[in-house]
């Protein structure tokens, strides 16, 4: 009964194959003399027709054993058993109109080359119409040159022998560069979006192509990431989505060929390669190159990385610290490089102080998961060298974070978790917060409240000193007029003892000269005292001429100065 039905089911489908195939073979007044069969398909057709345009059919037939051959079995030739393409070429024997698009023209070029459709046999024959049409037609475009390449893919290699593929391949990667580079069309890289529906092999021979062509960096990183974006997500299974991430890894392009891909992009492909159990090696390249462009990294792309793919749980936090650690590793490389020093040693670079603002917001978002261990918080956050930040204040708000978030912690754990930073590091703010907040150890509140009483005693210190100095400097100078008064005095009294002693007894006119001598000699020590001049100032600014004159050095007009001595 079952094979009753398998011949009934042949019946009825030779029987529309007939009755398809009679609406566009005209002659009828001609019995058909031969039968084609492709597949499940049997065409019923004219020798006569098939020999004018065929070399192969014209062979077959004339080369046949038996007497009268009314059927030819050609499956086997006619790429993938198409039987719709052989009855596009069969429409062509006769001269029946029908449509070449650029869905079918691959498939009626690899036939019109089976059946060997060339002008050998008719002049304007199928090869030659199909060439035409990749040419003028199919190629042209971006799309029809991806759809002509995508159709190549099924239909290998036959396809490539007839350099479809390679025409295919240079059209798409022309046009690329060239859309790359003046868009035509908005969003300007929709052209990335057109090549990301190729297979990889396909898809690594056109950014090969690109890549020859000179486009720019920023191009095949757009290309890729628009590639890996389209695909991730088809697979079913595990082991298709880690194949196909080991070749998009393989097709990313060094750091000679390419500007940095995006990091977010490659923290993705990092995150993907957890879930589907890739190899260590494939991890290993993706965490180098995230490593390498982490300070363009968000919190949003160290999170990619970290958590499940719910976004509910940190997964692999150890692949974030290793990132961070590869990323100072490479900084303190390059520190050598630039003159030896070490970041221990105070030297933090622009890109460093970006990682770690990052990278504190990041364990800041993570500390709320009640399963983060001590350890894995403190191994991310402490992964930084202490150069790495001026002030630790967003170290601090991640560790209270995670602090309050565990709050069953002993001191021994607390204190682990806020080994991560500095206490003496904190902004004055911070430290008052510090000090009063309970869920430190008190070792850190201590820290906190010793800093500040330091910096106290520092700032009484800078004053009392300075009040010193100048007390010191102002009794210097008071010492120094006691000192001159007192020589003044002294004198005065000389002066006072010598006319006293001179009426007592009136001297004659004959001693006036002594007497003088005696005043110039007095005066000139006065002079020099000069009490006046250091009012105000500590400093003797002043100046005694040959005549036993006071003059002030600063003054513009010289200006005599009497001293009473009554």
């Amino acid at each position: 009964m079952a094979a009753a039905s398998v011949r009934n089911s042949n019946t009825s489908r030779l029987s529309l194959t007939m009755e398809r195939t009679g609406q566009w073979v005209v002659s009828q007044e001609f019995p058909t003399d031969i039968v084609v069969v492709v597949g499940t398909e049997s065409f019923p057709l004219h020798k006569f027709m098939l020999v004018a345009k065929s070399g192969y059919l014209r062979r077959k037939i004339m080369e046949s054993d038996a007497s009268d051959l009314t059927r030819l079995d050609i499956t086997d030739i006619i790429p993938g058993g198409n039987a719709e393409v052989f009855e596009r070429a069969a429409k062509f024997c006769y001269g029946v109109n029908f449509e070449i698009t650029v869905h079918n023209i691959v498939a009626l070029r690899c036939v019109a080359e089976r059946l060997e459709m060339t002008d050998d046999y008719s002049l304007g024959n199928l090869v030659s119409r199909c060439n035409e049409f990749l040419h003028r037609a199919a190629l042209t475009s971006l799309r029809g040159a991806v759809i002509v390449l995508r159709s190549c893919e099924a239909l290998l290699p036959l396809a490539e022998e007839l350099g479809i593929v390679q025409l295919s391949v240079e059209a798409l990667s022309l046009k690329a560069c060239t859309e790359s580079r003046f868009p035509t069309r908005s969003p300007p890289d929709w052209w990335a979006a057109e090549l990301a529906v190729l297979s990889p092999s396909s898809f690594n021979r056109v950014l090969s192509a690109i890549k020859s062509l000179g486009a720019a960096p920023h191009s095949l990183s757009t290309a890729l990431s628009a590639f890996a974006d389209h695909h991730l997500p088809l697979p079913s299974s595990a082991s298709d989505r880690r194949t196909l991430l080991e070749t998009i890894v393989s097709l990313l392009p060094t750091p000679a060929d390419a500007s940095p891909l995006p990091v977010g992009f490659l923290c993705t492909l990092l995150r993907a390669s957890a879930a589907v159990g890739s190899p260590a090696a494939v991890r290993s390249e993706l965490e180098r190159r995230v490593s390498a462009d982490l300070d363009q990294a968000s919190v949003g792309d160290l999170l990619a990385i970290a958590l499940d793919p719910t976004g509910e749980r940190v997964a692999d936090l150890e692949a974030v610290r290793r990132v961070v650690l590869g990323f100072v590793e490479r900084e303190r490389r390059s520190s050598l490089g630039l003159g030896g020093l070490l970041y221990g040693e105070g030297v933090c670079s622009a890109a460093m102080q970006r990682v770690a603002r990052t990278v504190d917001a990041f364990v800041g978002e993570v500390a709320t998961d009640e399963e983060l261990s001590v350890s894995g918080f403190a191994s991310v956050a402490g992964a930084l060298p202490k150069s790495a930040r001026r002030v630790d204040d967003d170290l601090y708000r991640a560790v209270d974070i995670y602090l309050k978030a565990h709050p069953t912690l002993d001191e021994l754990e607390r204190e682990k978790a806020c080994s991560v930073m500095d206490p003496l590091k904190l902004s004055y703010e911070a430290r008052l917060h510090a000090s009063q907040n309970k869920r430190l150890p008190l070792q850190v509140m201590l820290h906190a409240l010793y800093y500040d009483q330091l910096n106290l005693r520092s700032r009484q210190s800078d004053i009392t000193t300075t009040n010193a100095d100048v007390t010191r400097g102002q009794i210097q100078a008071d010492s120094s007029l006691i000192k001159e008064n007192e020589d003044l005095r002294s004198e005065l009294m000389k002066m006072k003892m010598y006319v006293s002693d001179l009426k007592k007894t009136k001297t004659t006119s004959s001693s006036k000269r002594p007497t003088t001598a005696f005043f110039s000699s007095v005066t000139r020590k006065l002079g020099k005292l000069n009490p006046f001049g250091r009012l105000g100032s500590s400093k003797d600014t002043s100046v005694v001429d040959d005549a036993g004159v006071g003059v002030m050095a600063a003054s513009a007009k010289p200006r005599r100065r009497r001293f009473s001595i009554s």
